[in-house]
């Protein structure tokens, strides 16, 4: 919530406006006095890292009734203020809403009671409202993602991390309830993060007789060899019959009828606190700035909107169809319309519910398809990767294929390093690094070694995982299928790599990862800076030649520049930057926050920067350097990759087995197609496949980047937020969307 404030304060402040702080919420709306204070560029500093918020929130009964919100009309109009950004749940939205409405009402009452003036009146006869929905639950519908709802699936992660190892030495099982108490979202994707044995949900409750299927899934993931049983409960977990599912319940009976040593956890308000995410403070400052976008331009004919996020577009939805949909959702689990609860819950609830389907209930399939997948990894190694190959383990088996691990990338595919993946890769999903072993070789000069080695172990298929040498091998196969028959099978890339540099895809497996690593040291270092006072920092982050960590963990962490090699600077412009630290000095916050991309200018290196920097500071700031090197490979997988990784590594083997279908010819497997050889990626707003000869066009080689990249139009928002001078870039805002459709709510949400 601190994010959007911040970003809220500063945009406003940006672009011309007087902005106020409510403190309290509603409460100090309707009280006024001292509530309602003017905010300035510096009272929002250091607030990115602070969990809660810090202008304070307050569930407000006076602004339920009319003479509340008369109040608080009065205290807006004597302070001239018309434009209200309101940053909540449903509650506080619909709230806002009826505020609204009621408006030209409520000026009325107080003109003719003579508590203003018919001009006070006239001059704020209209007030815009918009809305960013903060909620842990992510129940708020027409939203991928709602402000808050990452930092808890943070902190879920951790728990669960620290109980698994306990679980595991102890041979127990687990049961974990987790907070959403009309709303399965952080229970479903902590389920698919850890790779749960079973996930309640209020949306879906279990079949009748689930207890029965429960201890039969249970006993098969120990007869697996599996040494813990992880359940994870919503807090509103429900049965068909409407009565609560509790812990308590689901620890009896595990523990009755199987005898396993069982123990039930609360997580309860530990997962409101803490440090927000890189990826929270993202989209809290993006959506803090579209939100005064929206209040600039809106016009008392446009309806209330919230801002929101579809995929990782920016969009604005009207605000009471987006209540309404979310009150239908509870009005079809009322109803018992599970399926239609689901669906109108949006794309991303439905996807991760049926991934969790598919990976939980493994059962091994009558038949053999006779079919043979080999999973590599390839480039450096980052976290996540283990969990796509898991998925696509899991999936094959199911599908009945026989899935090979080949060790050490494509140079082990040359020498032969490839084993059977039979069980092993339960517990992977929350590993770092690779287990499968990675390398940077590229395949073409090993292609007659590869091409002997897939007919030798009989290979159909690849799934390749990894960063740029990925995309740059599959390529070089891809190249090498005129010649050698044995390359001619169905093959996909899923982008895995820190730098984000993969083309044909918005985000790689990793990069979240590594966001949070530079974002939480970024923290420790300003704190440092905040205590000696006058110093700047100058951090070098990973990438390559891609900006993507520095442009998004400058985002993150507040810094006041991140050099880049997309976004060209000379002279001129780093001396504007010195020029802008020394003003800064000037004000209360007195330290700097620098980032530079390892490769964004071969002659303005870090130590030209560190020296550049320190000789034009002498006597008003002094500056240390730091340069953060392999730490940003390592760690355990964020909960964003682990459950972005699963969904990848499944979808994968779902499309080759389609792929393999289409390409069996003559009792044979023959792919030679364009789009026989894919990258799997997520673009815009879904996960999609491009073929790899097609992206080529859209590479640029040498630097081993995308010719174009989403995230560069985020960099505006870095440098106002940073209080440059400059001029934000409008073309492509959001515009006014819709989630109900004429058809009827349910078909009408994408």
């Amino acid at each position: 919530m601190n994010a959007a404030v911040r970003a809220t304060v500063r945009v406003g402040l940006y672009t011309g406006a007087k902005v106020f702080f409510v403190h309290e919420g509603y409460q100090g709306l309707v009280d006024g006095g001292d509530n309602i204070r003017p905010a300035t560029w510096e009272s929002v500093s250091m607030m990115l890292q602070l969990g809660g918020t810090v202008i304070g929130s307050a569930r407000c009964k006076d602004f339920q009734t009319r003479e509340g919100r008369i109040k608080a009309a009065y205290n807006l109009v004597k302070r001239g203020i018309t434009n209200l950004c309101v940053i909540g749940g449903d509650g506080s939205l619909t709230g806002a809403n009826l505020f609204r409405t009621e408006w030209s009402g409520l000026l009325g009452d107080l003109v003719s009671k003579g508590k203003i003036t018919g001009d006070e009146a006239k001059s704020a006869s209209h007030l815009n409202i918009v809305g960013m929905v903060g909620s842990i639950d992510n129940d708020f519908c027409g939203t991928d993602m709602t402000i808050g709802t990452d930092s808890a699936l943070h902190r879920i992660m951790e728990v669960v991390d620290s109980i698994t190892t306990t679980a595991q030495s102890h041979q127990r099982a687990f049961i974990l309830e987790v907070m959403g108490r009309h709303c399965g979202y952080l229970a479903l994707v902590t389920a698919l993060a850890c790779g749960a044995d079973w996930v309640f949900i209020p949306e879906m409750p279990p079949d009748d007789g689930w207890e029965e299927h429960l201890c039969r899934r249970l006993m098969e993931t120990r007869n697996r060899g599996s040494r813990l049983n992880v359940i994870i409960v919503a807090e509103g977990a429900m049965g068909r019959d409407g009565k609560p599912i509790t812990c308590d319940q689901i620890k009896e009976l595990v523990s009755k009828r199987l005898g396993y040593d069982t123990r039930a956890t609360i997580l309860g308000h530990v997962q409101r606190g803490g440090t927000p995410s890189a990826f929270d403070r993202i989209l809290g400052s993006r959506m803090g700035v579209e939100a005064v976008m929206a209040l600039l331009e809106a016009t008392p004919d446009t309806p209330a909107c919230v801002v929101s996020l579809s995929g990782n577009q920016a969009v604005r939805l009207p605000l009471m169809e987006c209540v309404q949909v979310t009150k239908d959702v509870t009005v079809a689990m009322k109803e018992g319309r599970y399926d239609d609860a689901v669906k109108l819950r949006g794309r991303s609830f439905e996807n991760n519910w049926n991934t969790y389907k598919l990976l939980a209930h493994v059962h091994l399939p009558e038949t053999k398809s006779n079919i043979n997948v080999a999973i590599l990894n390839v480039g450096a190694p980052c976290a996540g990767m283990n969990a796509a190959v898991r998925a696509a383990v899991r999936i094959g088996i199911i599908q009945g294929h026989n899935m090979l691990a080949v060790h050490d990338g494509f140079e082990g595919l040359a020498q032969g390093k490839v084993s059977n993946l039979l069980s092993g890769v339960g517990g992977w999903t929350g590993k770092g690094g690779s287990v499968l072993g990675t390398k940077r070789v590229l395949p073409a000069k090993h292609i007659e070694e590869i091409s002997l080695n897939i007919a030798k172990h009989n290979i159909h298929a690849l799934v390749i995982i990894g960063g740029f040498e990925a995309f740059s091998g599959g390529l070089e196969l891809v190249q090498a299928r005129q010649k050698y028959e044995e390359l001619c099978i169905p093959m996909v890339v899923i982008p895995a790599t820190v730098s984000n540099n993969v083309p044909g895809s918005d985000f790689s497996i990793g990069a979240d990862t590594a966001l949070n690593t530079i974002t939480s040291t970024c923290d420790r270092i300003k704190q440092s800076a905040a205590g000696t006072k006058r110093r700047v920092f100058i951090i070098e982050t990973m990438g390559g030649y891609c900006g993507y960590l520095a442009t998004m963990s400058g985002l993150a962490a507040g810094a006041d520049a991140a050099y880049i090699y997309e976004d060209k600077f000379g002279i001129r412009d780093l001396e504007a930057n010195v020029e802008h630290l020394v003003e800064k000095m000037k004000t209360t916050v007195k330290r700097g926050l620098i980032l530079r991309n390892e490769n964004c200018n071969a002659n303005y290196t870090t130590d030209f920067i560190f020296n550049l920097y320190s000789e034009e500071g002498k006597g008003i700031f002094d500056c240390r350097k730091n340069v953060l090197g392999h730490m940003q490979q390592g760690g355990t997988p964020t909960p964003f990759d682990r459950n972005f990784a699963t969904k990848m590594g499944a979808k994968s083997v779902l499309w080759l087995t389609e792929k393999l279908k289409e390409c069996y010819r003559h009792g044979r497997i023959f792919a030679n197609s364009a789009d026989s050889a894919c990258v799997l990626g997520m673009k815009k707003r879904g996960l999609m496949f491009q073929a790899l000869a097609e992206l080529k066009e859209e590479t640029d080689f040498e630097h081993r980047i995308p010719k174009t990249e989403w995230w560069l139009k985020l960099r505006p928002i870095l440098k106002i937020l940073a209080k440059y001078k400059i001029s934000l870039d409008t073309t492509e805002h959001a515009h006014m969307e819709h989630i109900i459709s004429k058809r009827g709510p349910v078909k009408g949400i994408s």
